[in-house]
């Protein structure tokens, strides 16, 4: 996982995935209720694969693509009720990240709008919160990325009626990244 998608698992959940690949891919059978064709179908292998992973006659630590696929697909269904309770309330109580990042935009050549490092604390727009908690479910890092750029950018950079309102902000080099809810 990266910077932005660890602070808010580690905000808003209250344990981490099994640590082991077998503890992942029980984690993986429970969820499915020991249906291999499913197991089969989320970790893109065959049927036949997740039986002989269950028999011990092959390891799935052997297939760095299948581990991958394996830590991705048992995040996402991670303490489901937990995310959504966290998710229900940042609706109620809004977002506010903190960061010390890089921020750059895109505008002419030579201008002040060089890419720096800034340290910023702003609350996140409430029609973006949905899309936040989707990234951390899919495990989509440059998703959550884009989506907290675009938040900062609305509520700091963008000055509505200047040439500042169509300001496109790239969020990049993140020292460290906070969230919690809204004061």
């Amino acid at each position: 996982m990266g910077k932005i998608l660890d602070a808010i698992k580690s905000r808003f959940q209250t344990r981490d995935i099994p640590k082991t690949t077998s503890g992942r891919f029980n984690a993986l059978m429970r969820k499915e209720k020991g249906n291999t064709q499913r197991v089969a179908e989320r970790l893109g292998v065959s049927r036949r694969t997740v039986q002989r992973y269950i028999k011990g006659e092959r390891k799935i630590d052997n297939s760095p693509k299948v581990v991958a696929r394996l830590e991705k697909e048992v995040s996402k269904d991670h303490q489901p009720k937990v995310r959504a309770k966290a998710q229900k309330e940042a609706k109620q109580r809004g977002l506010t990240v903190e960061t010390r990042a890089r921020f750059g935009f895109t505008a002419a050549g030579g201008s002040t709008d060089d890419a720096r490092l800034r340290r910023l604390t702003e609350d996140v727009p409430d029609h973006l919160v949905d899309g936040i908690f989707e990234a951390l479910r899919n495990g989509d890092e440059a998703e959550a990325q884009k989506l907290i750029a675009e938040g900062l950018a609305e509520e700091y950079f963008r000055t509505p009626g200047t040439d500042a309102e169509s300001l496109d902000v790239e969020l990049t080099d993140i020292d460290y990244i906070e969230l919690d809810w809204r004061n």
